[in-house]
């Protein structure tokens, strides 16, 4: 079974920071696209950030600039360092695993989130 819990999450000011981590189990994490979709409120799901097999990244228009995915397949474990935080990043923050090494589809496993609340 795959599970993706994550950690990081938490209340900050706008401007701040704050580095969301993903540790992940199941055979052969290396050889999958993770990545990080968030939920506002009101708001439809979306995708932030991912990385492929061979650390391909894409973001969000929105993100593009401020946050950075990385990975490290020795210790199974996918990051999201967020910097310049605004309120409108304010949502649950979600890790997720790719069935397939591309990001083809909709992302078969998802952690339970995280909230991350910016304010002003």
């Amino acid at each position: 079974q795959v599970q993706l819990v994550e950690s990081g999450g938490g209340s900050v000011q706008a401007g701040g920071s704050l580095r969301l981590s993903c540790a992940a189990s199941g055979r052969t994490f290396s050889s999958y696209t993770m990545g990080w979709y968030r939920q506002a409120p009101g708001k439809q799901r979306e995708l932030v950030a991912d990385i492929t097999v061979s650390g391909s990244t894409r973001y969000a228009d929105s993100v593009k600039g401020r946050f950075t995915i990385s990975r490290d397949n020795a210790n199974n474990t996918v990051y999201l360092q967020m910097n310049s935080l605004k309120p409108e990043d304010t949502a649950v923050y979600y890790c997720t695993r790719y069935a397939r090494a591309i990001p083809q589809g909709s992302p078969a496993y998802w952690g339970q989130g995280t909230q991350v609340t910016v304010s002003s």
